[in-house]
């Protein structure tokens, strides 16, 4: 990688100079880069091995009525540049005057310094043999696991690159690794259980593979031994997997193009209102040391940033493009993708107890009594079973179901609500927050919810 990498100052150099032969006196580009390895096994054998490189480079181009046009290329050759700028120029006389972004404000701020070792890849053979030895780990650990159908290990090296006429020039290198498995697990007469972990990191040598082999054992065998649940109102306690995933079903609650385009339950007024229990605070923190590939700037070179949405169960931010943010009146804040119309979007979330606020454990102390709680673990078919624009959701999931201090595994069943008065039915939060691929979280409990068993 380090022989290919891309030279900013160079290449800002050489659009000047081809725009200012066009006649284009303001343009951006962005551009990522990575080359990717990756493997998968099958009882003991290679299933899959692949290596790829790939590059994603867009141009835009302002004409003199304010106008942008579009185009992407993969050639930064001089004569590529100057066919992806002449593209660009003649799309922008087709540009929306209704969608007109400009220049991040914040284009040209400083960047924060991130800790972001680069690690160099290990050859695809070195990861195969260590996928090799996980999977036979994870089948060792039970009889009743007779296969790992999901399973990968896979590592990137990538650069990130934003440009812009007006001399931003943002550049970003980053190596990452991740494993994930996913066990299957049968007794005679019983039906199949499933379950899973991932981790992620640098590189593959940093990777917590023998801590990825223990939960998902531990995630799948207890989950065999599994019964029937009556269907009616629960209290639940959600993983921190399963309530991030929830909540970033929901983000849309928080972004300002959502609300823009009328999409979101959120309205332009409503900053400032409460939409959660007064001891709930959600944060966007793309920098947290947690968040593994952790992005310094976003698609229009606005840094990244922690932003409050949520503080005391108060709405008091969203998230922004540099187009929306002028409609608001606000500034960026490092959440946006790059196009003639600006996609927004959630980096990782941090959620947890308002500070000072008790963290709700009043509420919590109203179940020492041990009655019958679901513990969710994870949520499925998020994309089927979320109505965002609406706030209704209904899920199934894999978990347990807690009554007598007996704690047996879930058969099958379906959790179903509306995110709205979820939200104000958090009860309090339990343990410490942790660190998953999504964000940062402890354990929520959320009282009255529907569950659905099976019929």
């Amino acid at each position: 990688m380090a022989d290919n990498r891309l030279n900013p100052e160079a290449l800002s150099a050489r659009l000047q100079q081809l725009a200012q032969a066009a006649a284009i006196h303001q343009w951006d580009l962005g551009a990522s880069c990575s080359t990717d390895t990756s493997v998968q096994v099958d009882r003991g054998e290679a299933k899959q091995m692949k290596g790829a490189q790939r590059s994603a480079i867009t141009v835009r181009v302002w004409n003199d009525k304010g106008l942008v046009g579009i185009t992407s290329t993969s050639d930064l050759s001089d004569a590529g540049l100057e066919r992806a700028l002449g593209g660009a120029h003649a799309a922008s006389a087709f540009g929306n005057s209704e969608e007109t972004p400009a220049f991040s404000p914040l284009a040209t701020a400083p960047l924060v310094s991130l800790d972001q070792p680069l690690r160099e890849p290990q050859p695809i053979l070195t990861l195969l043999e260590s996928l090799k030895e996980a999977e036979r780990q994870l089948l060792d650990r039970h009889g009743a696991i007779g296969t790992v159908p999901y399973n990968g290990l896979a590592q990137r090296s990538s650069e990130r690159l934003y440009l812009n006429s007006d001399g931003a020039r943002r550049h970003q290198l980053l190596t990452t690794a991740s494993i994930y498995l996913y066990a299957r697990a049968e007794e005679a007469g019983r039906k199949p259980r499933s379950s899973g972990a991932v981790r992620m990191a640098y590189g593959t040598g940093d990777l917590d593979i023998a801590g990825c082999i223990d939960e998902a054992a531990e995630r799948t065998i207890a989950h065999l031994d599994y019964a029937p649940i009556e269907t009616g109102s629960y209290t639940c306690v959600f993983s921190p997997e399963a309530f991030l995933d929830l909540i970033g079903a929901f983000s849309s609650l928080f972004n300002a193009r959502s609300v823009l385009d009328g999409v979101s339950l959120s309205q332009r007024d409503s900053l400032g209102q409460s939409m959660a229990v007064p001891f709930l605070s959600i944060r966007d923190n793309g920098l947290h040391p947690g968040n593994i590939g952790a992005s310094l700037f976003d698609g229009e070179g606005t840094p990244t940033a922690p932003l409050e949405l949520v503080e005391g169960g108060i709405l008091r931010n969203f998230l922004h493009s540099e187009a929306t943010a002028r409609t608001f009146g606000v500034h960026p804040t490092g959440h946006a993708g790059m196009g003639a119309k600006v996609a927004v979007g959630p980096d990782w979330f941090e959620i947890g107890p308002t500070p000072g606020s008790g963290g709700g454990q009043q509420g919590l102390d109203r179940f020492s009594h041990g009655g019958p709680l679901v513990v969710i673990d994870s949520l499925s078919a998020l994309h089927a079973g979320v109505k965002a624009s609406q706030g209704s959701f209904s899920l199934p999931f894999d978990g347990w179901l807690v009554a007598g201090g007996v704690s047996r595994s879930i058969e099958a069943a379906t959790v179903a609500g509306d995110i709205r008065k979820l939200l104000q039915a958090i009860v309090g939060f339990e343990g410490e927050a942790k660190v998953t691929p999504d964000g940062l979280c402890p354990y929520v409990w959320v009282e009255g919810l529907s569950i659905t068993g099976e019929a």
